[in-house]
């Protein structure tokens, strides 16, 4: 019955599409590195083993026991994910056993070999060391007490010990290089994550920009239909006809810009990104909404950055936003001066409203907001009480955008 729960369960699971995920042992690498590999050491170890035993004589014949310890090098990497200075203690004491039973010298050494480098590429080294110069020492020493001192086994232990040390130099090497890939690959990440973070606060930038400038006209507007429902219905049905456009652009802009982050619009937008060309129209805006705003442009018009065109363009929405806002009833005037250096933006009021606008002695994030746009591009803003009456905001910009670094791309 719970067999057939468990398949049931399994069948709706794949009907509908959900993924299911199955737990695999910690040892298990994959077919290559744990059946194949294993299985290929093993096979060139007794192979090996028992052809020697038949050439070499003096030395005991392989037997099943024999077989028995050759393969213990084998199933221990096919295990080795699970520990690996396990492995290499199991595999180095069954070389070790081997020679102490008498059998003849072969490649007994692969196994051990192998699963060293699988040791110290899986970052093991303060114990793969010990345990090879420990299993070395033993068998150098096994080998002078059964030779009675041979000269030749000092030949041939300096042969396996450069075996030993190549071996660990091309895993130290291997190791190594996989570490730079990994910190490389993760520093990659690391900086995509910045960049998506930096992305999802211009973007947050854009929605406070856009909402706070759209809300403020439709508020304005409200209240006018409002107050002149009764007594003028014609100029109510204006501040209506204000709000409904007002509220489109709300919602194309949101779209747009939202858009960024849930990247499901497959075709380009259909509005360009606001920038200076469109300042006729914000400003035409403002003035439905009960604020007199004058543009003025001086210098030579020229084109600019898209960054660079933005950032105008959203300081001077924000501006006229807090002038509507805080500085009750009066007038603005909006200055775009274009000079060597890049570009002026200046946006005065004649107010009679606080001194202090939000970001200043306040809460709100208006002001702080006019800033970070300025300074990202390697620019700069002032905003405070001009003398005698009114509020400034007063933003330079260069003619090209500027990383963060202070050089150009």
């Amino acid at each position: 019955m719970r067999l057939r729960r468990r398949d049931d369960a399994a069948a709706r699971a794949a009907l509908y599409g959900v993924a299911v995920q199955i737990r695999r042992p910690v040892w298990w690498g994959g077919v290559l590195p744990t059946i194949l590999v294993p299985a290929v050491v093993g096979f060139v170890a007794v192979g090996g083993s028992a052809f020697t035993s038949k050439v070499m004589t003096g030395f005991r014949p392989l037997d099943w026991l024999g077989v028995l310890f050759l393969l213990v090098g084998p199933v221990s990497l096919v295990f080795r994910r699970a520990n690996r200075p396990v492995a290499l203690a199991v595999t180095a004491a069954a070389t070790v056993t081997w020679f102490l039973l008498g059998y003849a010298f072969g490649p007994v050494f692969l196994p051990l070999l192998v699963v060293l480098a699988s040791t110290i590429v899986g970052g093991y080294r303060r114990a793969a060391y010990p345990i090879i110069a420990g299993t070395f020492l033993v068998l150098l020493v096994y080998h002078l007490l059964r030779t009675g001192g041979d000269p030749a086994i000092w030949s041939g232990s300096a042969f396996w010990l450069a075996v030993v040390v190549a071996v660990i130099a091309g895993s130290e090497g291997f190791r190594a290089r996989r570490e730079r890939a990994a910190q490389t690959a993760a520093t990659l990440a690391e900086t995509e994550r910045r960049r998506g973070m930096q992305e999802r606060l211009r973007i947050a930038q854009e929605l406070h920009d856009v909402l706070g400038h759209h809300v403020s006209l439709i508020n304005v507007q409200a209240g006018v239909a409002l107050y002149l429902m009764d007594d003028d219905p014609e100029q109510a049905r204006t501040a209506l006809a204000a709000i409904k456009q007002s509220s489109k652009d709300l919602l194309r802009e949101m779209r747009s810009t939202l858009g960024v982050l849930r990247a499901v619009d497959e075709a380009p937008p259909h509005h360009p990104v606001p920038g200076i060309d469109r300042l006729d129209a914000l400003a035409a805006e403002v003035r439905a909404a009960g604020l007199p705003v004058e543009l003025e442009i001086n210098g030579e018009p020229r084109d600019l950055p898209p960054s660079v065109d933005l950032a105008a363009y959203r300081i001077v929405q924000e501006a006229l936003t807090n002038v509507r806002r805080h500085a009750g009833d009066a007038t603005a005037s909006v200055q775009l001066t274009y000079d060597a250096d890049g570009l002026t933006v200046q946006v005065d009021d004649d107010g009679a409203g606080p001194t202090a606008r939000p970001g200043e002695a306040g809460g709100g994030n208006g002001i702080p907001g006019m800033r970070e746009r300025a300074t990202a591009l390697g620019g700069s803003m002032e905003a405070g009480p001009r003398p005698g009456r009114g509020f400034r905001v007063r933003a330079q910009l260069p003619a090209s955008r500027i990383d963060a670094a202070g050089e150009k791309p």
